[in-house]
């Protein structure tokens, strides 16, 4: 379970490999069921907040071939979950449409996958690889997370916009709350998460009563972190 690839309150976003197998992993451990789960986290990662529980639970979806669906419908599902539509999937988190064939890259996955619908029914799914978009193997059915710690909702939108007026003042012709406004994705909005849902969480809240093993300079690490956020911080803050 990694952190993010960039400096806390920096204007550049974690890099989509980094955020889908964040995404991936958080929704691996709520479906974990019985039995042993092992997960091993930097400090970095570990005091890291995240969407909430629910949210992550909420997107997780789940298909196979005979499934029924709407393309238009799952194109939504995967904008609104994060996943960049490109012409050509290669990276976690993307997908594409041609006609009756979608292709997606789920977060964690080690291959994307080729959906081939008959109309609104999944006929089949198969394995590919992304350098040659060649398929590698059918598959049986795949599982779904979200690919983006970010879900543009209505609600989240709303909350983000409400919260930015009440603790910034009015937007002006800021280029974060336009986009946002608009349903879209910027460079570096994962840094504002908290503008956007109603409460955080981190991954102890996923885990549960688990056991908990630290390194012994975890307690030394934690604090040098949470210093360089401050830092970070005081640092933007100026620049203001």
């Amino acid at each position: 379970y990694p952190a993010w690839d960039c400096l806390p309150y920096d204007r550049v976003s974690p890099s989509p490999a980094v955020s889908s197998k964040r995404m991936a992993s958080l929704a691996a451990i709520q479906r974990r069921g019985e039995g042993a789960f092992i997960i091993v986290a930097p400090i970095t990662a570990a005091v890291q907040k995240t969407p909430p529980k629910e949210i992550i639970e909420n997107a997780a979806l789940s298909l196979a071939p005979g499934a029924v669906m709407e393309i238009d419908a799952l194109t939504q599902y995967l904008s609104a979950n994060g996943y960049a539509r490109s012409s050509t999937v290669r990276e976690p988190g993307e997908f594409a449409v041609r006609g009756g064939l979608v292709d997606i890259f789920p977060p964690g996955a080690e291959e994307p996958v080729r959906l081939d619908f008959f109309g609104d029914s999944l006929e089949s799914v198969r394995a590919f690889d992304a350098e040659t978009q060649r398929t590698t193997r059918q598959l049986s059915g795949f599982s779904l997370a979200a690919a983006s710690e970010i879900l543009l909702s209505e609600e989240t939108i709303s909350r983000f916009r409400k919260g930015y007026v009440a603790t910034f003042g009015p937007a002006g012709d800021d280029p974060l709350y336009e986009a946002v406004s608009a349903g879209r994705t910027h460079a570096g909005a994962e840094h504002w998460l908290p503008l956007f849902y109603e409460r955080m969480d981190t991954l102890f809240d996923f885990v549960g009563d688990a056991l908990v093993f630290m390194d012994h300079l975890a307690e030394e690490a934690a604090e040098e972190r949470l210093v360089a956020i401050s830092d970070h911080y005081d640092a933007r803050a100026e620049d203001a």
